[in-house]
């Protein structure tokens, strides 16, 4: 008797440590996760000049993140799918900051040609190149203006010309504005017109973003039909699994249709990805 009970107090001590470890690495792994996530979220919400609170992001985050299984579970029956998309979700805004930072640094690199094409009219005009830069950055509209105000700011600040520009391209690393930053650091070391350097660049820049629109113009076809065949069985399956849900059940109760799933959302994404690289051109 006095065994059992021993043996009784040795497995709720061990049942009580197991919860107590549990709930500590639980609230260790959040911790790290929130503190990764706003710091992540903070860093690039700053580059791209959006100043929202990162920990209100962070909240709606984790909402998104425990009631989509819940909704999931309430319309389909099956907590599969809202797992797979909460998954889905906690990885989006990796992807999100990399598409927002790309979309704005290609908006920037259109604003590129009447940015230069400003300067070089004002230098013209007999003002220097600083003020030249201060006017430009007045009359445009962001991302261009936000990225010249801080340039001049980093000028005011005491920083060499050299090292605001390289910074400014630190910031968008993009090709078109590298061949900008070395004509004007070869332009002022080298000497010559600056004004007629930069109105070359934005003739050139403006050549190749018209290129490139007739390209993307020509291969949207491409883009739109990878898109579709990406859906095409998603939209499919939906469709099946309404008119033969007992059939269709299956996928989402039973281990092998998981397997199933996982296998044929790896084919899609996959497919989807190359298709994209077949029609990605560059100029």
């Amino acid at each position: 008797m006095s065994s059992v009970i021993v043996a009784m107090v040795l497995v709720f001590m061990a049942v009580v440590l197991a919860v107590f470890a549990i709930k500590h690495l639980s609230t260790k792994l959040a911790r790290q996760y929130q503190e990764t996530f706003t710091t992540s979220a903070r860093v690039n919400l700053t580059e791209m000049f959006l100043f929202i609170e990162p920990k209100r992001i962070f909240m709606i985050n984790m909402a998104t993140l425990l009631l989509m299984p819940i909704l999931f579970k309430v319309i389909t029956g099956s907590w599969v799918f809202g797992i797979l998309i909460s998954i889905v979700l906690a990885l989006l805004p990796r992807f999100a900051y990399k598409f927002l930072h790309q979309r704005r640094r290609r908006k920037f690199v259109h604003q590129l040609p009447d940015a230069l094409t400003m300067i070089a009219s004002s230098m013209q005009s007999g003002a220097n190149l600083t003020s030249a830069i201060e006017f430009m950055a007045e009359e445009m509209a962001s991302p261009a203006k936000q990225e010249f105000q801080l340039f001049l700011r980093e000028q005011r600040l005491g920083v060499e010309f050299s090292t605001a520009l390289d910074n400014m391209h630190r910031r968008i690393p993009e090709d078109e504005f590298q061949l900008v930053t070395a004509g004007m650091q070869i332009s002022r070391e080298v000497g010559g017109n600056l004004a007629e350097v930069l109105i070359r660049l934005s003739d050139t820049l403006r050549r190749k973003i018209e290129m490139e629109g007739k390209i993307n113009a020509l291969t949207a076809q491409g883009k739109m039909q990878g898109l579709v065949m990406t859906v095409l069985p998603v939209f499919i399956g939906i469709v099946l699994y309404h008119m033969e849900p007992a059939s269709m059940g299956r996928i989402v109760t039973d281990p092998i249709g998981w397997g199933l799933i996982v296998v044929v959302t790896l084919m899609l994404i996959c497919g989807y990805f190359t298709i994209r690289k077949i029609i990605t051109i560059d100029v």
